[in-house]
């Protein structure tokens, strides 16, 4: 299983300020809270860097969170304890640079997040990568990718850990 990473963290070196990616609230989110949710462990930014190191292509945002059993589909949850809440993986925001779009960068990204997560939940338990796509183009995109939506929800996606521990087999 080759869960090799090609983003880094987000360092006061990356150029956050350059970055657009066509939707302000992301843009302000790199620009302005990233780094301080990661100081704060909120969050941790991962960015794809042009060859110098410093010129962002795009960001992903991960996190630790739950969902209630109740919000879950009920083929999945019917599998589940009845905790609660269960643990998943919050991807929080995914864009991508602007004169860098159309050229795959969004499902390098993803995939990339996806990676990480899965490398992440073998140690700390997730049953999923959860998405809050923030338009419907968002949606399409990570429908796409096989993410299904949560019930009752327009937006909020997510896609089982089994469902990426497979994408990564051998």
């Amino acid at each position: 299983t080759d869960l090799t990473t090609i983003t880094q963290m987000l360092t006061r070196v990356h150029n956050r300020k350059g970055f657009a990616c066509g939707n302000e609230t992301l843009d302000r989110y790199l620009q302005t809270q990233a780094r301080q949710d990661m100081e704060r462990n909120l969050a941790q930014v991962c960015v794809l860097t042009e060859a110098d190191q410093q010129t962002l292509q795009g960001y992903y945002s991960l996190s630790s969170s739950r969902v209630q059993l109740t919000e879950l589909p009920e083929a999945l949850s019917r599998r589940l304890p009845r905790y609660p809440k269960i643990p998943v993986t919050l991807l929080g925001r995914l864009a991508v640079n602007s004169r860098c779009q159309g050229q795959g960068i969004g499902r390098l990204l993803l995939v990339d997040a996806l990676a990480r997560s899965l490398r992440h939940a073998s140690e700390v338990a997730s049953i999923a990568v959860v998405v809050d796509a923030i338009d419907d183009a968002a949606v399409q995109f990570y429908r796409r990718y096989d993410f299904l939506p949560l019930p009752h929800t327009a937006r909020t996606l997510f896609l089982e850990m089994s469902t990426i521990q497979k994408l990564f087999a051998p």
